[in-house]
């Protein structure tokens, strides 16, 4: 067994290692091994590890450097001012705890108290290029450098002169005798593109980035090479002599860094025009919301926001650290990807006896919420990925909700790590599991199997089924493992006294649930069919289903008989039709139909139901027939349920997500990401009131 030192210990190694690995790949190779948030994932890992347990710290260590070595094939240059990386907050709480540091560091070494108690502010986006620094002499550009390790960097005039929005010239009357200009060089999005399809077409390897293409750019050693990918520069900051007094027909000195912004555009630079002075750190906020939000608008790439004091002389103040000024700080945007350490693999049971992987790592931060699980679906899937005992692995969220493992980085693989594999047997009934030839899920087939009865349990009275109140997993959980359920059809025996001597049941909340189990017998046929779970029967397919097939006798018998008769039903595949012969082949089955109707389900439509089918052809003039609806935000009159049931009763269709067949998405207050997404489709986006006049709503 292993102490917790020499874990940490070999910890603290494995990513010493692999992130010096990845800084000769990056700075030197120009083949990256990883995205950029996975290394700065890494790299705070790192550096936790070494705060908290100063002795494993190295000289070897990527956290004692500032960048990487110049790549050969350049002159390596001084910077006459250094050009130090920045710090980086991961969340709001981290930015404010960074500005009361800086202030406090102020106003100790302001003794005159010329420094106002409030420090303006100015956000900028950190836009996701190469730094580069250029030197003016007596205003004529003289030579540009790389970061190379901030100290010194790589020579790369004849590169950057092709960059046309790098003036060869201030635009200055009277200018200093040397000027010191920072910025990022770029390629904006659609540049990237474009050279991407050019290199697929000529069989060389695509760019994994904008980034990476403009890195490599920048290093090419034939300047007409540069030209041609047409990169662009947005300049940032700016240094000038101390003794330089401008006359008063020149550009004023600049005293903080707004000014210096305004200084660079009349001098002749491109400045982001995103810029702004933030008084307060709720302007400092609500900058970041919105570009977080507003980023993917944007002709070219950004990985989050540079928050900067807007005094020099406060920043003169604050001063630096070894590697990063104290008075400037890059806030990043929520990882869309994160490196995580596996625990352990569980394994989920489902309603239909599919087995499912799930990952347990170590909490991780990504879109602004934590999550420690992520499904991997199938044995194929850890297959796919090679999964071992205590791997590092890559999460991120897909479509910005759900938790996936992506990728294991395989370098951080212990020596003694163990390939992972599914289970031989249920991990709830000990029965064998089952997976066909050329199938990808792994069942358990035992009908009485603990876990296949609790999710057949929660999707009946689930609210798209029979939408039965008051009885949760913890009830459904006790009420499985005692053996007072052994069906669906058994829940309707259950009595008032029996449910109220269970735990956390008392003789009121008992009678609530008899009467709510009483009441969801009333539930249309549509409703019972999809409590039903049977496999690939969602809720719209079930509305179907019941509309062309008003009892289950009838879907029963045309399903074993006449399956070709369901085909010709519109949505209904070859999929559904074998897993509704199936599911009515089987006796189990059978004998549940039976059951449910001996405790008063009639399993067919009702008379209300028929007539409200009858009603269909006016249905088909609604606006909204035919159309596919995405709903966004929170609306002030309609909840979302009801919004949907009316939209899908009036013969539209709701989906979750936007994409190109999306009609129209209706966005309430509080929209998110599918409104960003919606706007940059050219989806067609309304508001709650203009749903409702679709709908003939008062």
């Amino acid at each position: 067994m292993k102490t917790l030192s020499s874990q940490l210990y070999e910890r603290a190694e494995e990513l010493r290692s692999f992130l010096n690995k990845a800084n000769h790949a990056y700075y030197v190779l120009d083949s990256p091994l990883m995205e950029d948030v996975v290394y700065d994932k890494l790299y705070r890992e790192l550096i936790d590890l070494e705060k908290q347990n100063p002795d494993l710290i190295t000289p070897d260590s990527p956290t004692q450097r500032l960048g990487g070595k110049p790549a050969q094939g350049f002159k390596s240059i001084k910077h006459r001012v250094p050009l130090l990386s920045l710090d980086n907050a991961f969340n709001l709480e981290e930015l404010m705890a960074w500005y009361q540091r800086t202030k406090k560091v102020i106003e100790e070494k302001d003794s005159n108290q010329l420094i106002k108690p409030l420090l303006p502010m100015v956000g900028e986006l950190k836009i996701d290029g190469n730094a580069l620094a250029l030197s003016y002499s007596n205003g004529m550009l003289v030579r540009a450098a790389t970061r190379g390790d901030g100290k010194a960097g790589e020579e790369i005039t004849s590169n950057v002169k092709t960059i046309t929005s790098i003036p060869l010239s201030l635009q200055i009357n009277n200018p200093p005798e040397w000027v010191e200009v920072r910025g990022e060089a770029f390629i904006p999005n659609n540049t990237f593109d474009e050279i991407n399809l050019k290199r697929e077409k000529n069989g060389e390897n695509v760019f994994a980035n904008p980034r990476n293409a403009c890195s490599g750019t920048l290093r090419q050693l034939d300047p007409q090479v540069v030209a041609s990918r047409r990169l662009d520069f947005f300049a940032y900051t700016l240094h000038l002599p101390e003794e330089w007094n401008p006359q008063n027909d020149d550009l004023l000195k600049p005293q903080g860094q707004w000014q210096a912004l305004q200084w660079l555009k009349k001098a002749g630079f491109k400045v982001n025009p995103n810029a702004q002075l933030l008084k307060t750190m709720q302007e400092v906020q609500n900058f970041f919301n919105f570009w977080e939000v507003n980023r993917y608008t944007l002709p070219y790439e950004t990985d989050g926001a540079v928050i900067k004091i807007d005094n020099f002389e406060a920043q003169i103040y604050a001063g630096f650290t070894q590697k990063a000024p104290r008075w400037a700080i890059a806030l990043k945007y929520p990882a869309v990807e994160a490196p995580s350490k596996l625990i352990k693999l569980t394994y989920q049971v489902g309603r239909t006896g599919v087995v499912t992987p799930v990952a347990i790592f170590k909490p991780v931060t990504l879109a602004g919420t934590s999550v420690s699980r992520a499904t991997l679906h199938n044995a194929n899937r850890i297959a796919d990925l090679d999964l071992h005992s205590d791997d590092t692995i890559v999460i991120r969220k897909a479509g910005e909700i759900i938790p996936e493992v992506v990728r294991v980085v395989k370098e951080l693989r212990p020596f003694e790590a163990k390939p992972l594999n599914l289970p031989t047997n249920c991990p709830e009934c000990e029965s064998k599991l089952i997976r066909e030839i050329d199938a990808s899920a792994t069942c358990c087939i035992n009908s009485s199997c603990p876990a296949i009865l609790r999710g057949a349990l929660r999707h009946w009275v689930s609210k798209g089924a029979l939408d039965v109140d008051g009885l949760g997993s913890k009830l459904i959980e006790q009420l499985v493992n005692r053996g007072l359920v052994t069906s669906i059809a058994t829940l309707y025996e259950l009595d008032t006294a029996l449910l109220a001597s269970l735990e956390r049941m008392g003789v009121k909340s008992a009678e609530n649930l008899v009467a709510a189990l009483i009441e969801s017998k009333k539930q249309p046929w549509h409703k019972q069919l999809y409590g039903l779970g049977i496999h690939h029967i969602g809720e719209a397919n079930a509305k179907i289903l019941a509309t062309s097939f008003p009892s289950i006798s009838q879907l029963s018998l045309t399903a074993k008989d006449s399956p070709e008769v369901i085909q010709i039903i519109h949505g209904i595949g070859k999929e559904i039709i074998e897993s509704l012969n199936q599911w009515f082949s089987n006796p189990c089955n059978q004998e549940l139909i039976n059951s449910l109707k001996r405790v008063g389900f009639s399993l067919e439509a009702s008379e209300a139901d028929v007539a409200i089918q009858n009603k269909s052809d006016k249905q088909l003039q609604s606006s909204v027939n035919g159309k596919t609806f995405v709903l966004t935000g929170t609306m002030e009159s309609l909840s979302r349920t009801q919004a949907k049931s009316i939209i899908e009763k009036n013969g539209g269709k709701v989906n979750s997500s936007v994409s190109s067949n999306t009609t129209y998405l209706v966005a309430g207050t509080k929209s998110g990401s599918k409104l960003t997404k919606a706007q940059t489709l050219g989806i067609e986006i309304i508001n709650e009131q203009q749903l409702k006049n679709m709908l003939s709503i008062e």
